[in-house]
C-alpha cells in the first residue's frame, strides 16, 4: 500500500484506478488506428508519411531491409486496425498486446535514426506507447474491459 498526499482522497482513488486504466489502454490502442488507416488506406493525406498503401509500405519494408516487406505489410496493417481495436476494448488484452508491443518495439529500433523527438520522427511516442502495451501485457485489460466482463482474466 502506498501512501498518499492527501489519504482522504484514497477512495476516490480506488474508484478512479481502474477507468483511469481503461483511459490508458484506449488512448494507446486509438493512436495506432489512425497510424493505420493513413499508410494502409491513404487517409489523413499530408500529414507527413508518403505511405499510403499497403503495397507501398511493402515496398518501404523492403528497402529498408525488412523482407519479404509484402508479408510485413498487412501484418502491421492487422494490428494496428484489428489488434489496436481489440486492445482498446480490452478483449483478449494480453495476447494482442505481444504483437502490440513487437511492433512498437521494431518503430523504436527504426525511428532511434531520427532521435528521441517527436516531431522529428524520433522515439519519443514508440517509447511511450510500448512502455504502456508492456503494462497490459502484464496485467491484462483491467476490472473495465471486455476481458473482465467475459471471465477472460489470463
Amino acid at each position: 500500500m502506498s501512501s498518499y498526499v492527501f489519504p482522504q482522497l484514497a477512495p476516490l482513488y480506488a474508484a478512479l484506478g481502474p477507468w483511469v486504466e481503461a483511459l490508458l489502454r484506449v488512448a494507446v490502442a486509438l493512436c495506432l488506428m489512425p497510424h493505420g488507416l493513413r499508410m494502409s488506406f491513404g487517409f489523413f493525406p499530408n500529414t507527413g508519411m508518403p505511405v499510403n498503401s499497403v503495397r507501398m509500405l511493402g515496398d518501404v519494408l523492403n528497402n529498408e531491409g525488412y523482407k519479404p516487406g509484402q508479408l510485413w505489410a498487412p501484418v502491421i496493417a492487422i494490428t494496428e486496425l484489428v489488434l489496436g481495436p481489440m486492445l482498446a476494448l480490452g478483449l483478449l488484452t494480453r495476447v494482442v498486446a505481444i504483437p502490440i508491443l513487437i511492433l512498437l518495439l521494431m518503430s523504436i529500433v527504426e525511428h532511434r535514426k531520427f532521435g528521441w523527438f517527436w516531431n522529428n520522427q524520433g522515439v519519443e511516442y514508440p517509447v511511450i506507447w510500448s512502455c504502456a502495451a508492456l503494462y497490459f501485457l502484464v496485467h491484462g485489460g483491467g476490472r473495465i474491459s471486455l476481458d473482465a466482463l467475459i471471465g477472460w482474466q489470463f
